[in-house]
């Protein structure tokens, strides 16, 4: 095969190949470079380039190789999310204030797949303060979506998805608070793994020109992406594990196994409505064709239960605790605007707007009470997962939608079945598993109509990011998973 004839190929398939020496690094490599120079004029997804650096590295796992290596990422071309500081090059998280910082050391996940040999060919782009599903900054310009050049590739990890699905490389780093892994995934026909809450430290994922210190920042996380799940799990593994010089002086990682090898196995809850927002006709097509495929697989699938948590108390949790993180960034003016239009809401509106403002404004002794609200979800989704080995449900309510770049987010409307919703609602499905911190691997199901790919999350239990990994590995066994976008197959 020529090297062009991976473009496409996992990761766990390129390792296979490099070792048996039917590809060299340097050859995927220059591979992954050709396509960014050939097809991201139109895609813009590769924001920060680094492509001698590439091949030094390219060349360096190539003589390791050759004295018989064994690094699990070794010689696989990757890109990271611009969010992440790489020594060397530029992080900005789209701030046009801070376009010229420029990181002085790795991030511990980039030391990390370094060191298992991964070979990083670019920075992909963001959304400004990693605060959208669609990807733009007036630094980098606007991320389009290889699938439909006219929609979102979705956010904020969308240059991440957006590399991925065109062939840039077989995996990518991201990070997730409002589905900032998942909801790319979604669009782009990829697969992304949100973690448990924690288990990949975070340091180096950091806002200029904040120093890189270790944190875990509620409800955030850092974690792979790929386009097949096996890939998810082995760059899982590289990244997940305590801080060095956090947790790590008194801690290690030990995660269970999967609760089951087999898909007959898995007892699974599936949902495709929420009580909150909507779901498209083409989402719960899709979830109808998967259900019906596993149910003949010999799952066990059930429709609905009392013991999953309140979805409408779950988002309303969720909103506030958000924004109240989201807040602590915004400039004195805009805090301010927000503290008089909450001192003017009514008592009694429960509206998820409504709770978005209350959020940014919420003070610690409110924030208190939600974070006991918050725990006693994580209780119910325990006691779910008794019965249960996993809930599979929508990403969002469709697939990718235009380009829509107006300001305030608040003001902008997504199209469901022809009827206008609140874009920011949308925040209800990626917020299941964000709340109470649970493992989520995001998976393609299905094309829509329109060309459009079409994913679900698959949500865990805590600190079991196995088992949703494994059943996504197996649902994309039986059913078949990525499909290149037909415009960039090349």
């Amino acid at each position: 095969m020529t090297a062009s004839q991976w473009s496409f190929a996992s990761a766990t398939e390129l390792s296979a190949a490099l070792k048996a020496k039917k590809v060299s690094s340097v050859e995927l490599t220059q591979d992954a470079i050709a396509r960014i120079e050939r097809h991201d004029g139109q895609i813009n997804a590769v924001c920060v380039r680094d492509f001698d650096r590439a091949l030094q590295t390219a060349r360096a796992a190539d003589l390791a190789l050759s004295r018989g290596g064994r690094g699990s990422l070794l010689g696989i071309p990757m890109t990271v999310k611009e969010s992440f500081n790489v020594a060397g090059l530029p992080t900005t998280w789209g701030f046009v204030p801070h376009k010229d910082f420029v990181a002085q050391d790795d991030a511990l996940a980039i030391e990390r797949v370094k060191a298992a040999g991964a070979v990083i060919v670019g920075k992909t782009n963001v959304p400004v303060a990693l605060g959208d599903w669609q990807s733009y900054n007036d630094i980098y310009g606007i991320t389009n979506n290889p699938f439909d050049l006219g929609r979102t590739p979705g956010g904020s990890s969308g240059g991440s998805s957006a590399a991925l699905a065109a062939g840039y490389g077989a995996l990518s780093l991201g990070s997730d608070i409002g589905g900032s892994l998942r909801v790319p995934a979604h669009y782009c026909g990829v697969y992304a793994h949100k973690p448990t809450f924690g288990l990949c430290p975070a340091r180096g994922h950091t806002p200029p020109p904040l120093p890189p210190l270790p944190s875990n920042r509620d409800l955030s996380v850092i974690g792979p992406m790929a386009r097949s799940a096996a890939d998810l799990a082995l760059l899982l593994e590289v990244m997940a594990g305590p801080d060095p010089i956090f947790d790590g002086i008194g801690y290690k990682l030990d995660m269970p196994a999967p609760r089951h090898a087999a898909l007959k196995d898995f007892r699974v809850l599936l949902l495709d409505t929420h009580p909150l927002l909507p779901t498209g006709a083409s989402v719960r097509g899709a979830i109808a064709t998967l259900e019906a495929g596993l149910t003949k697989a010999g799952v066990s699938v059930t429709r609905q239960s009392p013991l999953l948590p309140d979805l409408a108390e779950t988002s309303r949790v969720y909103m506030r605790m958000l924004l109240s993180f989201l807040a602590a960034g915004f400039p004195p003016e805009i805090y301010a605007g927000a503290q008089a239009m909450a001192a003017q809401l009514d008592a009694a509106d429960d509206s998820l707007a409504a709770e978005r403002l209350r959020g940014i404004v919420l003070n610690h002794r409110d924030w208190l009470v939600a974070d006991g609200r918050r725990t006693g979800l994580r209780a119910q989704w325990q006691e779910l997962f008794k019965q249960f080995d996993a809930v599979i449900c929508p990403l969002m309510p469709t697939p990718a939608y235009p380009h829509d770049h107006h300001e305030p987010q608040e003001e902008r409307r997504i199209e469901i079945d022809g009827k206008p919703y609140p874009y920011v609602d949308q925040l209800v499905w990626p917020g299941i598993a964000t709340l109470p911190g649970l493992p989520a691997t995001a998976l393609p199901i299905a094309i829509s109509a329109e060309g459009l790919p079409i994913g679900v999350q698959i949500v865990g239990p805590w600190l079991e990011d196995r088992t949703p990994l494994k059943l996504a590995e197996l649902i994309e066994r039986e059913f078949g998973g990525f499909k290149a976008p037909p415009a960039f197959a090349d």
